[in-house]
Protein backbone atom coordinates (compact mmCIF):
# COMPACT_ATOMS: atom_id res chain seq x y z
CA UNK A 1 0.00 0.00 0.00
CA UNK A 2 1.32 3.41 -0.97
CA UNK A 3 1.16 6.30 1.48
CA UNK A 4 -1.28 7.97 -0.92
CA UNK A 5 -3.65 4.99 -0.51
CA UNK A 6 -4.05 5.61 3.21
CA UNK A 7 -7.39 7.33 3.88
CA UNK A 8 -7.09 10.78 5.37
CA UNK A 9 -10.67 11.04 6.67
CA UNK A 10 -13.34 8.66 7.89
CA UNK A 11 -15.37 9.45 4.76
CA UNK A 12 -12.38 8.36 2.65
CA UNK A 13 -12.02 5.19 4.73
CA UNK A 14 -15.68 4.19 4.39
CA UNK A 15 -15.90 5.02 0.69
CA UNK A 16 -13.18 2.47 -0.08
CA UNK A 17 -15.41 -0.52 0.70
CA UNK A 18 -18.22 -2.30 -1.15
CA UNK A 19 -21.79 -1.10 -0.41
CA UNK A 20 -22.66 -3.80 2.16
CA UNK A 21 -19.54 -3.04 4.21
CA UNK A 22 -20.00 0.72 3.71
CA UNK A 23 -23.48 0.45 5.20
CA UNK A 24 -22.18 -1.31 8.31
CA UNK A 25 -19.34 1.17 8.72
CA UNK A 26 -21.79 4.06 8.33
CA UNK A 27 -24.06 2.51 10.99
CA UNK A 28 -21.07 2.11 13.31
CA UNK A 29 -19.99 5.70 12.72
CA UNK A 30 -23.47 7.10 13.30
CA UNK A 31 -23.91 5.11 16.51
CA UNK A 32 -20.56 6.26 17.91
CA UNK A 33 -21.24 9.89 16.96
CA UNK A 34 -24.60 9.82 18.78
CA UNK A 35 -23.02 8.24 21.87
CA UNK A 36 -20.05 10.62 21.87
CA UNK A 37 -21.21 13.87 20.22
CA UNK A 38 -18.27 15.88 21.61
CA UNK A 39 -15.62 13.48 20.30
CA UNK A 40 -13.59 14.45 17.27
CA UNK A 41 -13.05 12.15 14.33
CA UNK A 42 -9.69 11.28 12.87
CA UNK A 43 -7.74 8.47 11.26
CA UNK A 44 -5.30 6.84 13.64
CA UNK A 45 -3.53 3.53 13.12
CA UNK A 46 -5.08 3.70 9.60
CA UNK A 47 -8.61 3.31 10.98
CA UNK A 48 -11.49 5.55 12.04
CA UNK A 49 -10.87 6.87 15.53
CA UNK A 50 -12.87 8.95 17.97
CA UNK A 51 -10.94 11.20 20.31
CA UNK A 52 -12.09 12.89 23.51
CA UNK A 53 -9.30 13.72 25.96
CA UNK A 54 -7.47 10.78 24.42
CA UNK A 55 -8.43 7.93 22.11
CA UNK A 56 -11.98 6.83 22.77
CA UNK A 57 -12.77 4.03 20.29
CA UNK A 58 -11.58 2.82 16.89
CA UNK A 59 -13.27 0.62 14.30
CA UNK A 60 -12.18 -1.10 11.09
CA UNK A 61 -13.47 -3.40 8.39
CA UNK A 62 -11.81 -6.78 7.99
CA UNK A 63 -12.39 -9.74 5.70
CA UNK A 64 -15.08 -11.41 7.85
CA UNK A 65 -15.90 -8.89 10.55
CA UNK A 66 -16.02 -5.30 11.72
CA UNK A 67 -13.46 -4.76 14.44
CA UNK A 68 -14.32 -2.46 17.34
CA UNK A 69 -11.49 -1.31 19.60
CA UNK A 70 -12.78 0.34 22.80
CA UNK A 71 -9.83 -0.37 25.14
CA UNK A 72 -9.40 -3.34 27.47
CA UNK A 73 -11.35 -1.73 30.32
CA UNK A 74 -14.53 -1.60 28.22
CA UNK A 75 -14.17 -5.19 27.10
CA UNK A 76 -13.81 -6.26 30.71
CA UNK A 77 -16.77 -4.13 31.83
CA UNK A 78 -19.05 -5.59 29.12
CA UNK A 79 -17.68 -9.12 29.25
CA UNK A 80 -21.07 -10.80 29.77
CA UNK A 81 -22.80 -8.83 27.01
CA UNK A 82 -19.92 -9.63 24.66
CA UNK A 83 -20.07 -13.40 25.21
CA UNK A 84 -21.58 -13.97 21.74
CA UNK A 85 -18.63 -12.26 20.04
CA UNK A 86 -14.98 -13.03 19.50
CA UNK A 87 -12.95 -10.74 21.76
CA UNK A 88 -9.36 -10.19 22.76
CA UNK A 89 -7.74 -7.84 25.26
CA UNK A 90 -8.63 -4.72 23.27
CA UNK A 91 -10.81 -5.84 20.36
CA UNK A 92 -14.29 -7.07 19.55
CA UNK A 93 -15.22 -8.79 16.29
CA UNK A 94 -18.72 -8.27 14.90
CA UNK A 95 -19.35 -10.83 12.10
CA UNK A 96 -20.28 -9.31 8.75
CA UNK A 97 -23.18 -11.71 8.25
CA UNK A 98 -24.99 -10.51 11.37
CA UNK A 99 -26.50 -7.10 12.20
CA UNK A 100 -24.31 -4.84 14.30
CA UNK A 101 -25.38 -4.68 17.98
CA UNK A 102 -25.86 -0.91 17.83
CA UNK A 103 -27.21 -0.57 21.39
CA UNK A 104 -24.18 -2.42 22.74
CA UNK A 105 -21.79 -0.31 20.64
CA UNK A 106 -23.49 2.81 21.98
CA UNK A 107 -23.31 1.61 25.60
CA UNK A 108 -19.61 0.76 25.26
CA UNK A 109 -18.88 4.14 23.68
CA UNK A 110 -20.71 5.98 26.48
CA UNK A 111 -18.69 3.95 28.99
CA UNK A 112 -15.47 5.05 27.28
CA UNK A 113 -16.61 8.70 27.25
CA UNK A 114 -17.19 8.50 31.01
CA UNK A 115 -13.78 6.90 31.53
CA UNK A 116 -12.00 9.59 29.53
CA UNK A 117 -13.89 12.38 31.28
CA UNK A 118 -12.98 10.98 34.70
CA UNK A 119 -9.33 10.71 33.66
CA UNK A 120 -9.36 14.32 32.43
CA UNK A 121 -11.01 15.52 35.65
CA UNK A 122 -8.31 13.77 37.70
CA UNK A 123 -5.60 15.43 35.61
CA UNK A 124 -7.18 18.84 36.21
CA UNK A 125 -7.39 18.20 39.96
CA UNK A 126 -3.72 17.23 40.08
CA UNK A 127 -2.79 20.40 38.19
CA UNK A 128 -4.74 22.55 40.66
CA UNK A 129 -3.07 20.89 43.66
CA UNK A 130 0.37 21.66 42.22
CA UNK A 131 -0.48 25.36 41.85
Amino acid sequence: MKATDIPQTIDDYISGFPPVIRNKLTEMRSTIRKAAPDASEKISYQMPTYYLFGNLVHFAAHLNHIGFYPAPSAIEAFKKKLSDYQTSKGAIQFPLEKPLPLDLISDITVFRVQENLKTEELKELKKKKKM
